[in-house]
């Protein structure tokens, strides 16, 4: 199934039809041209490749200004790929918008989460750390503390809770609600929060889930 590659805009609230309010998220999607058509036979999968925002020539790499130049396409500064079954319908240079989702569907949608750094175990996990600092509180404050056995058996196990970087991840939320679809504006309005900080690329798909509901 063909998706959308957009930009989140930000969060904001509205009011539905009767009078409630709803979180939402604003999304800039599309128009995203078909880049390439892979098929099963040249490819060994089918699938389409969607470009995002114009790019300039002098900032492309020369293989893909090729890539773009084959495809009859300005260089764009977003490449995505989408699975499809059938790929028949679709052409190199034919643009994918947001009229592809309809109010009340279902979408997912894949970001990279906000990059914390590296962190300590209480931020990381929400350890309690030491205790207060009066009345003879502990002296390691915000230290793991005690992490491995003595001599059996010797070493740290696996998958121990230990400071470590946190965000810059892909993450996927599913089956989030289409609240409006905006064409002129090529915007899209999904209840609920969508992964990453404002002005992050995000990739929007049908939601599976609801059209197994549907099926059965």
């Amino acid at each position: 199934m063909v998706g959308l590659i957009g930009r989140k805009i930000g969060m904001t609230r509205i009011f539905n039809s009767v009078g409630n309010v709803l979180p939402v998220t604003v999304i800039e999607a599309g128009p995203c041209p078909v880049v390439q058509v892979k098929t099963q036979e040249r490819d060994g999968y089918t699938a389409v490749q969607l470009g995002y925002v114009d790019k300039k020539v002098a900032r492309t790499p020369k293989p893909l200004r090729g890539h773009f130049q084959k495809a009859s396409l300005p260089p764009q500064t977003v490449l995505s790929e989408f699975r499809m079954k059938d790929v028949s319908t679709m052409s190199v240079g034919t643009k994918v918008s947001v009229d592809l989702f309809s109010p009340g569907e279902r979408a997912d949608v894949t970001a990279m989460t906000k990059g914390k750094g590296f962190t300590g175990v209480v931020k990381a996990y929400g350890f309690r750390g030491g205790s207060r600092g009066s009345h003879g509180g502990s002296s390691y404050k915000r230290a793991p503390g005690s992490i491995g056995q003595s001599a059996n058996p010797s070493r740290v196990f696996k998958g121990k809770k230990l400071p470590r970087r946190i965000g810059g991840q892909r993450k996927t939320i599913l089956n989030l609600e289409v609240v409006q679809v905006i064409p002129e504006r090529n915007t899209i309005i999904l209840k609920g929060a969508v992964p990453g900080p404002n002005g992050g690329i995000v990739l929007l798909k049908k939601s599976k889930i609801r059209s197994m509901e549907r099926a059965q």
